[in-house]
């Protein structure tokens, strides 16, 4: 696995946006997906993350991702149709989950990996968005790394004990239980008290207001993808008045 799965990192960055515009194109994109829209309408929008981690230099999660995703929509047209039984059922399945989910989760895996925690507070703050919110949203972007980086520990030291993810493990599932699960939760909860406080030991509960060195505003790449995505919704809202 790669070290810097879900380092907040924009290094190489081609194209880099302000931190607003990735959570109004990730509620764009939840909401036409999960809407139902048209195919047409959607496939519109959820290239967008494709591009977006391409531009990141994250090439190899940009072709994964399309790969799914095409592969869930001919799923959706060419087997649910001539399935049945059970295997419909399980068809119908995995191809609404990758082609209703991936987009969204696609999207957010861009914006923690591309979005530091200092762009994150000051563009919160421009908007004027409270600290009760961004504050928990801030120990989020730094949680999920650091717990990922736990469960690399924890498998390496099962590792040593001859003891792994595979087929032998899962036959007994006590033993992933209390080998692997346990661990992780017990780190989970002690990584987000230490990220609580470390939180709170930079000041971010300060009610003084902060200076932040990093720059964050619209620039013509966020006016182009809000522009896009806001096509987007614009059509999927008339096409559920049988505009188009």
């Amino acid at each position: 696995m790669n070290q810097d799965i879900l380092q907040s990192s924009d290094n190489g960055t081609i194209l880099k946006l302000d931190p607003r515009t990735k959570i109004i194109v990730l509620v764009i994109l939840n909401l036409i997906v999960f809407g139902e829209a048209p195919l047409h309408i959607t496939i519109f929008l959820v290239v967008i993350p494709f591009f977006l981690l391409l531009f990141s230099k994250r090439e190899k999660a940009a072709l994964i991702y399309i790969s799914a995703y095409t592969l869930a929509i001919l799923g959706e047209i060419y087997l649910v149709p001539v399935t049945h039984g059970v295997l419909n059922i399980f068809v119908v399945m995995i191809t609404n989950l990758m082609a209703r989910m991936m987009p969204g989760f696609v999207m957010a895996y861009y914006l923690l990996v591309t979005t530091k925690v200092s762009e994150f507070m000051a563009a919160m703050e421009r908007i004027r968005i409270p600290e009760i919110i961004t504050i928990p949203i801030s120990v989020v972007f730094r949680f999920f790394p650091t717990l990922i980086e736990e469960f690399r520990s924890i498998m390496d030291a099962m590792r040593m004990r001859g003891i792994g993810l595979n087929i032998r493990t899962f036959k007994s599932p006590l033993t992933v239980l209390e080998y692997i699960l346990v661990p992780l939760l017990i780190n989970a909860v002690k990584t987000g008290d230490e990220l609580s406080a470390a939180s709170l030991t930079r000041g971010l509960s300060n009610p003084v207001k902060r200076t932040h060195i990093c720059e964050v505003g619209f620039k013509i790449p966020d006016i182009i993808v809000l522009s896009v995505s806001t096509v987007a919704l614009t059509i999927f809202i008339l096409s559920r008045y049988g505009v188009f």
